[in-house]
């Protein structure tokens, strides 16, 4: 993959591009960088261009000055689209990603081909996620960084039971993304996205654009029930569970995560011109 560099209104942005055709973009998780899509990108780069998006703060990005609102991160990736010379999009987006993803669905909806939004929501945060997310925030602020002890919290507001027993490499994978976070970046992030989230549930209600919403059966962060409100609102969007994932389904399940773009894609007319 190929590293390129983009201005945008919040900072330099990495992304990761390889492949050729028609454009497949992905944003990640907060405290994750692109490279948790990277089964993705080998299993579409023959047939797609594969976009890996290191979002605001985190990984070859420029570190956050402060925190942000939705409407600019869609237009980080309005600023990649354009920089990158592409009319439209296919966007897959989980959680934080899955968040703004929808929000770029109904800011520009003729940019965008299909959009796959995973374990993310269109509600506010409630209690007790403000909570967590603020203690762990607190914690990391104290001890300097996201690492150490605190890959604990990160590890059980990302993953389930079925791959913290089955799949030693996505808890190691976990734990050696959530040690990387600068702790201002991820601050800022952490705010941003939770106790600041917006409500998105009459924005998604004007999208127009095939959607498909990704739910975990074992997500902590974002249950089921949040999820499939988040795609009721959404006119038309199609709804799947994903029995043994969690809160990062692409790095928990990547085989059957890449069946379902796959799949949609397809019942879209492959949605590949």
């Amino acid at each position: 993959m190929q590293d390129r560099y983009v201005e945008t209104v919040l900072g330099r942005i990495r992304v990761r591009v390889d492949g050729s055709g028609p454009a497949m973009l992905f944003w990640p998780s907060l405290l994750m960088d692109g490279t948790l899509w990277s089964a993705q990108a080998a299993h579409f780069a023959d047939r797609y261009r594969v976009i890996l998006v290191d979002p605001p703060g985190h990984g070859g990005s420029a570190p956050l000055t402060g925190p942000f609102t939705f409407e600019q991160c869609a237009d980080v990736i309005l600023a990649i689209v354009d920089d990158l010379g592409v009319d439209r999009i296919h966007l897959i987006g989980n959680s934080w990603g899955g968040m703004i993803g929808g929000t770029f669905a109904a800011r520009y909806p003729d940019r965008l081909g299909i959009a796959v939004l995973m374990n993310a929501t269109a509600s506010p945060a409630g209690r007790r996620q403000r909570f967590e997310y603020g203690v762990l925030v607190g914690a990391a602020r104290l001890l300097g960084g996201i690492r150490g002890p605190l890959t604990g919290p990160v590890r059980d507001a990302f993953l389930g039971p079925t791959a913290k027993r089955e799949k030693p490499e996505v808890v190691a994978r976990v734990n050696e993304l959530a040690r990387t976070v600068d702790i201002t970046s991820g601050r800022h992030a952490v705010t941003s996205v939770v106790p600041h989230r917006p409500d998105q549930r009459a924005l998604f209600g004007s999208i127009r654009t095939p959607v498909l919403v990704v739910a975990g059966a074992e997500d902590p962060t974002f249950g089921v029930a949040e999820t499939e409100e988040m795609a009721d609102s959404i006119p038309g969007a199609r709804f799947v569970v994903l029995e043994q994932s969690a809160h990062l389904a692409a790095l928990e399940s990547p085989q059957e995560v890449n069946a379902l773009i796959d799949d949609f894609l397809a019942d879209q007319g492959d949605a590949e011109d």
